[in-house]
């Protein structure tokens, strides 16, 4: 993958200076070993997601990628350091690859982000120490352990943006490079030299490849001038974010070059926006081959072992045929073999088999005709003999029945064996056809980035919200802001207002319009309010809800009491839903348009079939919403956050037992 440049730095650290000054750092995820997920609340825009990878990039990204279910030792740290605290700047150091993000919360935390060579992630202190590195470095310079000092790297190369011509033509001094490698080495890498190069040119002739020792002084002022020119668009925020190709080269670059001019051109509102397309497809493509791959092992295995059970068993039929038609061969040439076992055996007692050997390899030599089916004797007096170009083997201590028998007996235990043969090998083409099938289903699924698109949501869609199986709209706060507008903006005269009857709660408004109030419309809202509340959490089963109409709900305290925000005064008379279960399904439904839904069980019955039933339990919201995506995301509508977003708060299991039932 391709690493970002000085000048690609330059330009994101600026665009995310802006963007994140004074963000709240939310938590951190590190999805892969070198790569590091921030994320950040920016008010007035939500969620921002910063991905940090060693060696190679850092931009913001609209790509979330899957995370592992136990985070690693770093972003745990990252999260109990720093989650909290809000972002003071972030800079490129020195014009380098190096990135430092700078935090308060207690005090000051520096973040640095390596990303030359294989790169780092460093958490510092505000005295500069390092409190936790992501990869341990010991190196003749620089040691990046924990409670060490924390060193940049040495300073070299040339500062664009502050470098006078003095400065530029001090880097030509060493007489045995060239220009081209002058330029590439302080700094501005190979793309950035032969730019300056390329505008150079427009001025004076210049080779790349002329050595220092060769360039002229009016050279060397046509590359100052193609080197202000080229780097006065990033002091002059000059800036056009791009994606170039041309064939099957493809790069990112923050600035028109003219080393690109004829590449068809992809032009971006902010750098940021167009490194998170250029990367992000590189990202995709990767887990997909690493998906691939480790799908291929797997049926690689299945295929070697059909090799392999396929040549025994060819082996096998070979072995019968082999046998039998030895066997044959013993028989139909009895007299033949007879005479020469007689010869050895009578021959045994006054020679030794080596020396019977000499005696039947000359005869036959020589032309005897009982001796032309010798072959070769061992030393423990077992003949091989050859007839009709086939070699087989002869006991002189047994009998030729015996030898026969001995050949019809190998080709019976190979047929034996054939048997076992022919059911291993269809299972194993019965697993090999069943581990292709389950690694096409999983490369039709597997779970690359999506791009997360900011929807226009609903004014409802923005609460917890729900349509009752008698198509009447009721909604619920998500927090204590929330709730205090569903009292203030959203509770009117005629609404019915519910909340359950235990601390930390949704204030749930049914939202009448009309509509007559009944005890379906109870028992559902009841099920709504009581399931998003801290009984969830709380692992309750069934939670008692109370109602009562809008001009019981107040904000105005008993005098000398005090009313956090979210909270309000009920007076008069509460009337109460015994016992409502706490429970949620969640499905796709189409109201105003297809949306995710989460509400009671028969609100979801009533208008979707495909749903999932969840309650209390002890599965983690990413674990569970990946399960409910892949039931009910028919269609692709929704994304992994969308679910969460409309889970409750505490851990969940699907209701295995509903579903068991729904089935029968």
């Amino acid at each position: 993958m391709k690493s970002m440049s000085n000048v690609d730095i330059f330009t994101i650290t600026d665009e995310l200076n802006n963007l994140l000054s004074g963000a709240r750092v939310d938590k951190s995820f590190q999805p892969t070993k070198d790569m590091v997920v921030m994320r950040f609340h920016v008010p007035g825009t939500g969620r921002i997601d910063l991905v940090l990878q060693c060696g190679s990039r850092i931009h913001t990204s609209q790509y979330p990628l899957e995370n592992p279910t136990n985070p690693p030792t770093f972003p745990m740290l990252l999260r109990k350091r720093i989650k909290g605290a809000h972002v003071e700047s972030i800079k490129q150091h020195n014009f380098d690859r190096v990135v430092e993000i700078k935090v308060k919360k207690d005090k000051y935390y520096t973040v640095i982000v390596e990303l030359f060579d294989k790169g780092n992630i460093i958490l510092l202190d505000d005295e500069n120490n390092i409190i936790l590195p992501l990869k341990r470095k010991q190196m003749s310079t620089r040691d990046i352990s924990s409670k060490r000092e924390y060193i940049f790297p040495e300073e070299r190369g040339i500062n664009p943006i502050n470098a006078n011509e003095n400065d530029f033509k001090s880097l030509f001094q060493d007489r045995e490079s060239d220009v081209v490698r002058t330029l590439a080495r302080n700094g501005l890498g190979s793309l950035y030299a032969e730019e300056i190069i390329k505008r150079a040119n427009e001025i004076i002739e210049i080779d790349k490849n002329t050595s220092n020792n060769e360039i002229t002084q009016e050279q060397l002022s046509g590359l100052y001038r193609g080197f202000k020119d080229l780097f006065a668009n990033l002091t002059d925020e000059k800036i056009k974010p791009q994606i170039v190709k041309n064939d099957n080269n493809e790069d990112v670059v923050a600035l028109d070059l003219v080393k690109y001019e004829n590449y068809e051109k992809t032009y971006y509102k902010t750098f940021n926006e167009a490194c998170d397309e250029f990367y992000s497809k590189r990202v995709n493509t990767d887990i997909k081959n690493v998906q691939e791959s480790a799908w291929n092992k797997k049926v690689n295995k299945f295929e070697k072992r059909l090799h392999l059970q396929q040549e025994t068993l060819d082996n096998f039929t070979k072995t019968i045929e082999d046998s039998q038609d030895k066997g044959e061969i013993i028989y139909s040439n009895y007299s033949s073999i007879e005479n020469i076992l007689t010869v050895v055996n009578q021959a045994s007692n006054d020679y030794s088999f080596k020396e019977i050997g000499k005696i039947l390899k000359k005869a036959k030599k020589d032309g005897m005709d009982e001796a032309q089916i010798y072959e070769s004797i061992d030393k423990l007096g077992v003949l091989t003999l050859n007839i009709d170009n086939t070699s087989f083997i002869m006991d002189p201590k047994l009998t030729i029945p015996e030898n026969a028998e001995n050949y019809y007996e190998k080709a019976k235990k190979a047929k034996r064996k054939t048997k076992g043969a022919l059911i291993a090998i269809e299972n194993t083409k019965k697993q090999l056809e069943d581990i292709k099938s389950k690694k096409d289903i999983a490369m039709e699924h597997v779970t690359v980035p999506k791009k997360r698109v900011k929807k226009n949501l609903k004014w409802y869609e923005k609460l917890r919200w729900f349509i009752s199986s008698d198509d009447v709209l009721v909604v619920g706060g998500r927090d204590a802001n929330t709730n205090e507008n569903i009292v203030k903006k959203y509770l009117e005269p005629n609404d019915i207002y519910l909340h359950a009857d235990i601390h930390g709660a949704s204030s749930t408004a049914i939202k009448l319009n009309g509509s007559e109030i009944n005890d379906n419309l109870l028992k559902e809202s009841g099920e709504f309010a009581a399931s998003f509340s801290s009984a969830w959490s709380l692992g309750y089963s069934t939670q008692d809800v109370f109602w009562v109409n809008p001009d019981q709900v107040s904000k105005t305290p008993e005098s000398g009491e005090f009313l956090p925000k979210g909270s309000f005064v009920i007076r008069g008379h509460r009337n109460y839903i015994r016992s409502a279960r706490v429970k949620l399904a969640i499905g796709i439904v189409n109201y105003e348009g297809k949306r995710i839904m989460a509400g009671p069980v028969e609100a979801l019955e009533a208008h979707c079939d495909n749903y999932v039933v969840i309650k209390p339990g002890f599965t983690k919201k990413e674990a569970i919403a990946k399960k409910i995506i892949h039931k009910i995301n028919e269609n692709d509508l929704i994304n992994l956050d969308d679910v969460i977003r409309v889970l409750p708060s505490g851990k969940c299991d699907i209701d295995e037992e509903y579903h068991q039932r729904k089935k029968i």
